[in-house]
């Protein structure tokens, strides 16, 4: 997910559009470039095989967990693709960069609600549903708190940096193997206690930032 202002949605901002997933997609949607194919054509198969993903995953068994790591690739691969798409041939719009991201928000979200239902069966019972829905709604506030922080502090930096030619938000890529591995359920019980300690981390600086703001000069 492409969090922060894109240059390609808003026409303001400065995030990272030259990971390595950015690349990877940039000859491949250049084709698409003075057709009908319009980028949130490419946001809405995003949406939709999000939830094609998310709903394999659901199931909580082997087949589901390996449908699902295999929609949920070609998603991600989308969520860049529909920027691009957007960034070279032009067709930017504050619509687009809403419809992205907020499609992006619950994707991410619901993505963590699904292993969590697909892990009542797990030793974890049911208890498995609550913790999905807890780190869902931890990643989501995390998607939003860090573009308010992006926001405010106006340098153009994201609030979450990648590395080494790699977005932040290519972390999603992992989830397939994760899920191909039967990995899930550490990552449900990671992303229940991480991403809700991220989140408040994110929180207190927002709180920092609306301290200092409201200081009179000195």
């Amino acid at each position: 997910m492409e969090t922060g202002l894109q240059p390609n949605k808003t026409g303001g901002g400065d995030t990272s559009s030259n990971s390595w997933t950015h690349r990877l997609a940039r000859p491949l949607i250049r084709p698409l470039i003075d057709t009908a194919v319009t980028p949130n054509h490419l946001t809405t198969l995003r949406l939709l095989t999000g939830l094609a993903a998310c709903a394999g995953l659901a199931v909580g068994n082997f087949t589901g967990e390996i449908w699902g790591g295999i929609i949920w690739v070609l998603s991600a691969f989308l969520d860049r693709a529909d920027g691009e798409l957007a960034r070279i041939s032009g067709q930017t719009s504050s619509w687009g960069h809403t419809y992205d991201y907020w499609s992006d928000v619950a994707i991410s979200s619901l993505f963590f609600v699904a292993i969590g239902i697909g892990l009542r069966g797990s030793v974890l019972g049911w208890w498995a549903i609550p913790m999905g829905l807890v780190s869902g709604a931890a990643v989501a506030a995390i998607s939003v708190l860090a573009e308010e922080l992006e926001q405010r502090d106006g340098s153009g930096k994201k609030a979450i940096s990648g590395f080494g030619g790699f977005d932040a938000d290519d972390v999603y890529y992992l989830f397939a193997p994760v899920a191909w591995f039967g990995l899930l359920l550490p990552l449900l019980v990671g992303a229940t206690v991480g991403a809700t300690v991220v989140a408040l981390i994110m929180w207190w600086q927002l709180v920092q930032m609306s301290n200092q703001s409201s200081l009179p000069p000195s």
